[in-house]
């Protein structure tokens, strides 16, 4: 049985460069918290993770660089699988 392909070395790899870019959120815009690491990381929604502009399960390649994406881990989660994204804001008290 072949182990997890998110834990090979061309994907920490290519996560690595990513995260130096330093760069903003690619779904919403705003600062990621590249500071927070190891296993904090995993629950933080302000930690870097990387995303794939097309997601793996719609045909998108694991180790393009292209396709990867720097990401806050609750944007990466909120937009799943999704081709598009639409960051919703809280609501407003006033109806």
């Amino acid at each position: 049985m072949a182990g997890n392909p998110r834990n090979g070395r061309r994907y920490r790899s290519l996560t690595a460069r990513q995260r130096a870019k330093g760069l903003p959120c690619w779904l919403c815009g705003k600062a990621i918290a590249y500071w927070i690491t190891g296993p904090e990381a995993g629950k933080h929604p302000d930690a870097f993770t990387l995303d794939h502009a097309l997601p793996l399960s719609r045909g998108g390649d694991l180790h393009d660089e292209a396709n990867a994406r720097s990401a806050h881990r609750r944007c990466n989660s909120a937009r799943g699988n999704r081709m598009e994204f639409q960051q919703h804001g809280r609501a407003s008290r006033r109806w």
